[in-house]
This record gives C-alpha cells, sequence and structure tokens, in this order.
C-alpha cells in the first residue's frame, strides 16, 4: 500500500523550468553569450555543482557563473514579485487530497535548501510537506538516487510504501533506482523509450495522480 508521495519540485509542483529558459534567455543575452535558454534542457533535474561543467563546456571562458546568477536572480524576482510562482495545473487539488486521505508528502529535489525555501514560501506551501530533501543533504544528486533514498529515510518508509512524482528524464533514472514507483508528469521533455519502462504511470497533470491512487490502494 502507498502511504506517502514523494514529489520532486522543478518542472514538477511549479512552472520553473518554462520561467528559467525564459531567465537563461535574458541572462545570456546580457552577459554577451547570446540566448542560454537552451541550458535550462540540457541542465535538466541535475544539481547546480554539475551544471557548471556543462556550461564551460559549451561556453568556455565567456561564462560567467557570477553574472549569470546575477541576471538570473533579477529577471526572476521581478516575475515573483509580480506575478507570483506559477503552480503546476493540479497541484493544489493532489494536495488537498493527500491531506485529507492521510498520506505523507516529501518534497526531493536537486535544488538547493535556499531555492526549495524561497519557492515554497512563495507559493504559501512550506508547511505542507512532512519531509523536505534538498541537494545539500545528500553526497550524489540526480540521476542518482540518493535525494529519494533520504526522503525515504527520514519518512521512515521503504520503497514499495513511496510514489514518486518526477517530470525529468533524470528524476525517473533517481526513482527507479531508489527501487520506487515513479508516475511522469512531463513538462520540457517527454519521456524517452528507455525511460517510458522505467514508468509506473505518465499523467497529463497533478490532479491526474488522485485516480492512480486509488487504483493502488483499493
Amino acid at each position: 500500500m502507498i502511504k506517502a508521495v514523494i514529489f520532486d519540485m522543478d518542472g514538477l509542483m511549479f512552472d520553473t523550468e518554462h520561467l528559467l529558459y525564459e531567465a537563461w534567455d535574458y541572462a545570456g543575452e546580457k552577459l554577451g553569450i547570446g540566448k542560454a535558454g537552451i541550458m535550462a534542457i540540457e541542465t535538466l533535474g541535475i544539481s547546480n555543482a554539475d551544471s557548471q561543467y556543462m556550461w564551460y563546456d559549451r561556453y568556455g571562458d565567456a561564462y560567467d557563473e557570477g553574472k549569470i546568477k546575477e541576471y538570473t536572480y533579477e529577471f526572476i524576482e521581478k516575475y515573483f514579485t509580480e506575478k507570483g510562482i506559477p503552480k503546476k495545473k493540479g497541484l493544489d487539488e493532489l494536495l488537498a487530497y493527500l491531506a485529507e486521505k492521510g498520506y505523507r508528502t516529501a518534497v526531493a529535489t536537486s535544488s538547493s535548501k535556499r531555492s526549495l525555501m524561497r519557492k515554497l514560501t512563495a507559493a504559501g506551501l512550506e508547511n505542507r510537506f512532512d519531509v523536505l530533501v534538498n541537494c545539500n543533504m545528500v553526497s550524489m544528486s540526480k540521476p542518482f538516487p540518493d535525494v529519494y533514498l533520504k526522503a525515504m529515510e527520514l519518512l521512515g518508509l521503504t520503497a514499495d510504501e513511496c510514489l514518486v512524482l518526477e517530470d525529468s528524464i533524470n528524476g525517473i533514472k533517481a526513482a527507479s533506482a531508489a527501487g520506487c514507483r515513479a508516475i511522469m508528469i512531463p513538462d520540457l521533455v517527454q519521456p524517452t523509450e528507455e525511460i517510458e519502462k522505467l514508468l509506473f504511470k505518465k499523467c497529463g497533470s497533478l490532479d491526474e495522480v488522485i485516480a492512480v491512487l486509488e487504483q493502488l490502494n483499493k
């Protein structure tokens, strides 16, 4: 029986992958390396430290990590101030259902603690989860299973008792490696044939997960 649902964050709970794409287009142009939004796809689901190698590989010495972060922060802060953080379809409905039915919940993200808390707070969800796991709490980021293993440890549950929700290929690989059943709700990328084999289900939005849980826990 499923007792807990573990959420990824960016691209799954919040429509921040598309926002990051726009922010990096903006930051790349400000830096003079051209629109760099494509890096939001190429670094999808991996830690900030690992993504830096990919930035340097593409842009070489023209890449300035500090400036990219500055311009990205400038763009996103303006967006959040004007429009708030964009929640993905069905998030509130699914969280309400999980609370009503007594499921435990966790977030397991490749983002930093600062980024995690900033986004949860902006969405008014900072107190809605039993467990929060960020990249600073583990040694290896997705596609390694560490964040999901840590979430299960803190929940005090086994892989068979947890359902993982992911939007990225690296996230699905991590969930599968942790032994969990994983549902993919694609955002910027669709699952490959290899990833399709690892999925328990694929849904179009978060509220569709409710029907899956009702079927699993009949």
